[in-house]
């Protein structure tokens, strides 16, 4: 019996501790994405998000491992949400010309949750190449291979409208799935979310497809 009770004591201590950590990376993650709401123009120093999270530089370190791979927790946290999930779904469409609309308007769904916060990541990845930088290049990397995924996909289903080459429509969609694109309707043009995803898909098809 005292046995059985010493391993539902340390069952409990590391759920206890595992739970603790979590909190400890969740506040340090609010941290991070606090600061870029609040001040998007500023650089953001480990030391003041340690500070504000009320832990030590260290255990940023000992949590993600580097600052790139805090902004990769960051990103991942902002932009891998629920509707990431759509957007990875629509890919299992069996429509290509659906597969198009459904990652059109998912990905402008994932971009406008927290535009803010967004838009100071891809506004700061110039200036902080390895830390905000790396974190946004390796989403961009994920969106090229997205949009060469649909692009093959549609000149497999016959869809590309006469004289668009696969190579084409992967060019176009790079364009009109970037978060550039998405904000200059959303902020420079007043459009809701679901207005401009709406427009995008129309660019998308009028230019593409049959």
């Amino acid at each position: 019996m005292s046995r059985l009770r010493g391993v539902a004591r340390r069952r409990y201590q590391q759920r206890e501790r595992a739970q603790a950590a979590e909190r400890t990376r969740r506040r340090i993650l609010d941290a991070v994405i606090d600061h870029l709401r609040r001040l998007p123009g500023e650089p953001v120093s480990l030391e003041q998000i340690a500070d504000r999270a009320d832990v030590a530089r260290s255990t940023v370190y000992a949590i993600f491992g580097s600052r790139a791979g805090l902004f990769d927790a960051v990103a991942a946290d902002v932009l891998e949400r629920d509707d990431y999930d759509r957007l990875l779904e629509a890919k299992f469409e069996p429509d290509a010309r659906e597969h198009l609309r459904a990652g059109i308007r998912s990905g402008v769904e994932m971009m406008a949750g927290d535009r803010d916060v967004v838009r100071a990541l891809f506004s700061m990845a110039p200036l902080d190449p390895d830390g905000v930088g790396a974190a946004v290049r390796r989403r961009e990397e994920k969106r090229a291979l997205g949009m060469r995924r649909v692009a093959r996909r549609l000149r497999e289903q016959d869809l590309l409208a006469p004289g668009v080459s696969a190579a084409d429509a992967e060019h176009i969609l790079w364009v009109l799935t970037s978060f550039e694109a998405f904000d200059l309707l959303h902020t420079g043009r007043g459009l809701s979310p679901p207005a401009a995803a709406r427009r995008l898909t129309e660019a998308a098809e009028r230019a593409l497809l049959k």
